[in-house]
């Protein structure tokens, strides 16, 4: 992966002090020296692999800007900040007006757009992520409290369990062998943490790279995205288990924390770009954008339709080269902007909302609909009381943010893919929608709920249709869940014929039995005794007019 760091490194120069920053946008990129006829020359063969594995052409977008076109800009005196293949944009930094006047008259330039003055010291003075609280007081784990588990999940038990994310990690489904890229505003001191040790000791942390200051070094920043990297990928026994704790990480800075201007929106698209070049399948961005410091840049709620910021078209073109998508839906929620931001809009990524430690919406997750109407979030994590990894106290705290409730999904998303690693990223984006706890009935709140891993794993694994079935039918007469016999009943309807099937959330059939049924019973009574192993299975009972499903739990 140097060869992309080192890529970077070379097409990118800044001299960062006070001037003016511009995005420049690009009519075409005619007459490239890049050919998609030879796309390793701009992808990794782990980016070319996952567009192949799920049928994705490479296009016209994949393409870099033509670097004749940045090589005329940049000897107009402009400095070279950035580019944007998928935006097909180059953001520079400049002063001269003649400057500007010479870029606007090549012939390849469409437009040349101010998009804010960002430079060391600069910006209000504001934190972005002020309205996202660490709880000043250190909790101390009750080991009493926790369920026998394959990790010992200290305080982050409930955040990963209410999502059955430890039941995926006791079937050994841990994120390994998937990558994540973490998009946020610095990693403050996380390579000297003990909650990533385990992390860099197994060359887990494939790489970083910090798209505001051009170089490699993320871990003198913000500690935002040290929070939200515990939350997915920490491994501190007894104190905090991430998500994702055996997937592999990028880490990312794209934004500025002391400013706001939309040029970070750009920013984050070049890592995206990145992201998609070095082959993540996931990007968690705990990262929205609204309102700006130059007031002449803000978004309103009619930008909120998924195609009119730059940061939600970036977050589309992810989507569309094969990448799950995760960002929060922001902490507006009790605001005059009570809205979702961008890129959380995306008509395909994953949005995702706010819940307290009993799944209960918290009123600071911002609210959809998208302007145009559609359901957004898509789904809701834990965001009040969520057990992050502190940097500088050395210990584990309750967090508020949906900054915190997004990277629960994103690692539950490398789970579910590690389980089912032919499917698309649509397909573990729509499993993990259908899964939830109110796919039935949707709202601007939660969207369709909170998410049910082993579920998600049951609907990859089978034909077996989870909403479209007679429940009333099947009935559970013992416990749920239960140890070592099952019991249950069913109206056999106008059927002589039953076939009982028990599956484990890998789609594997672990019991099947046929039965003769008699239909003038007004109840069949029956019970299942199997060496089952602890975990989640569905009971299906076939009848001759369709099936009776019930989701059951093996203590």
């Amino acid at each position: 992966m140097r060869f992309f760091v080192l890529l970077y490194l070379i097409c990118t120069t800044a001299v960062l002090f006070a001037q003016d920053r511009y995005v420049i946008q690009i009519k075409d990129k005619n007459n490239s020296p890049f050919s998609l006829s030879n796309p390793s020359a701009f992808l990794s063969v782990k980016s070319i692999q996952r567009r192949n594995n799920q049928g994705i052409a490479i296009d016209s977008a994949d393409l870099p800007v033509n670097p004749a076109y940045i090589s005329q800009i940049s000897a107009t005196g402009a400095a070279i900040l950035g580019r944007s293949k998928w935006l097909n944009t180059v953001t520079i930094q400049a002063s001269n007006p003649a400057v500007l006047a010479s870029i606007n008259a090549l012939p390849f330039v469409q437009s040349v757009e101010n998009v804010g003055r960002i430079s060391h010291g600069s910006g209000t003075g504001r934190n972005k992520f002020s309205d996202e609280k660490l709880f000043a007081e250190k909790s101390i784990l009750n080991s009493d409290n926790y369920k026998k588990t394959s990790f010992n999940y200290g305080l982050s038990l409930n955040q990963i369990s209410m999502i059955g994310g430890d039941i995926m990690h006791n079937n050994g489904y841990t994120g390994n062998g998937k990558t994540i890229a973490v998009i946020d505003a610095g990693f403050f001191n996380a390579d000297n943490m003990d909650a990533f040790d385990s992390l860099f000791a197994t060359g887990k942390i494939l790489g970083t790279w910090d798209f505001t200051d051009d170089n490699s070094n993320v871990f003198d920043d913000a500690n935002h995205g040290s929070h939200v990297l515990s939350i997915m990928g920490g491994n501190w026994p007894g104190n905090i288990v991430g998500t994702a704790p055996h997937a592999s990480y990028w880490l990312l800075r794209s934004e500025y924390g002391p400013a706001e201007y939309i040029i970070e929106e750009y920013d984050w698209a070049e890592a995206a770009e990145f992201a998609d070049s070095v082959g993540a399948d996931i990007i968690n961005s705990s990262l929205g954008y609204t309102e700006f410091d130059d007031p002449a840049q803000n978004h309103t709620y009619a930008d909120m339709n998924g195609d009119a910021t730059p940061v939600t078209r970036a977050a589309d073109f992810a989507a569309q080269k094969g990448m799950v998508v995760c960002n929060s839906a922001g902490n507006s929620g009790n605001g005059p902007w009570y809205f979702i931001g961008a890129p959380a809009d995306a008509d395909s990524i994953l949005t995702i909302g706010g819940v307290d430690d009993m799944g209960n919406y918290v009123s600071f997750s911002s609210k959809g609909p998208t302007s145009d109407g559609r359901i957004k979030p898509d789904l809701a994590a834990q965001a009040f009381g969520t057990y992050v990894a502190d940097v500088n106290n050395g210990g584990v705290f309750p967090g508020s943010g949906t900054s915190f409730s997004c990277p629960i999904i994103a690692g539950a998303a490398a789970c579910l893919w590690q389980c089912h690693p032919a499917s698309t990223a649509m397909q573990i984006m729509q499993a993990l929608r259908q899964s939830a706890s109110q796919f039935s009935n949707p709202d601007s709140f939660l969207g369709y709920g909170i998410p049910d891993l082993p579920q998600a794993c049951l609907i990859l694994s089978s034909s077996y249709n989870f909403h479209e079935h007679h429940g009333n039918n099947l009935f559970l007469t013992g416990p749920n869940p239960f140890y070592n016999e099952l019991k249950f009943a069913f109206f056999p309807d106008n059927s002589h014929f039953v076939q009982i099937l028990m599956i484990d959330f890998t789609g594997k059939i672990v019991f099947s039995k046929n039965l003769n049924v008699d239909h003038h019973n007004m109840v069949n009574h029956y019970s299942i005794n199997e060496p089952l192993s602890s975990g989640m299975y569905l009971l299906i009972l076939k009848t001759e007019n369709g099936l009776l499903t019930k989701k059951v739990i093996r203590q």
